[in-house]
């Protein structure tokens, strides 16, 4: 038997077939407990250019530091009243905003402590595959020991870091490639 490889397909632009129903752009609800965030920010590409067609997966801990999933079995308390889950699209000039709490540390490897920190897929036309990153707190005393921020080196870290303006409000944008600044994204 002999296999033929088959075109490759992305990731977009068809969210409206299948994944506009899970879109949430406020992680909380009143009950949630834990200090309320937002997040603010802009998917542009390598030129500058805005990405207009991207969608960004958020998955959390809740302010303890537990994550909503049968496999975490730490010994700290869920929140009935969070679930650690959203996913926003971007508007017409790849701008987006969600609102959510701000997690606790987590257990990491061989016990050491990851700081707080939000993981977030990035889908958008053009990407075989999603994108996986992080944002951080900037000024968050528990960044200096995370085990996954250490493996980046100094001079990149700044794009996994959400810069509180005057206003409260985290600014962090997603640029998807070819400056210095492009956002560090992980392999999985």
């Amino acid at each position: 038997m002999t296999l033929n490889a088959t075109t490759s397909h992305t990731v977009g632009p068809y969210y409206h077939i299948g994944l506009t129903w899970l879109n949430r752009e406020d992680l909380t609800v009143e009950q949630t407990l834990g200090e309320r965030v937002a997040i603010t920010g802009q998917v542009v590409d390598g030129n500058g250019d805005f990405v207009n067609d991207a969608m960004l997966e958020v998955w959390q801990a809740n302010a303890a530091g537990k994550y909503d999933h049968p496999e975490d079995d730490q010994a700290k308390p869920l929140d009935p009243n969070f679930e650690g889950f959203g996913r926003v699209p971007v508007d017409a000039e790849g701008r987006f905003r969600f609102t959510t709490i701000k997690p606790g540390t987590v257990e990491g490897l061989k016990g050491s402590t990851q700081a707080p920190h939000l993981v977030v897929l990035v889908f958008a036309r053009g990407l075989v595959k999603h994108l996986l990153t992080r944002i951080y707190f900037e000024g968050e005393p528990a960044n200096v020991d995370d085990p996954l921020l250490e493996c980046v080196p100094a001079e990149r870290r700044g794009t996994l870091l959400a810069k509180q303006d005057a206003s409260g409000v985290y600014q962090w944008n997603v640029i998807l490639q070819g400056t210095d600044a492009e956002t560090v994204f992980f392999d999985y």
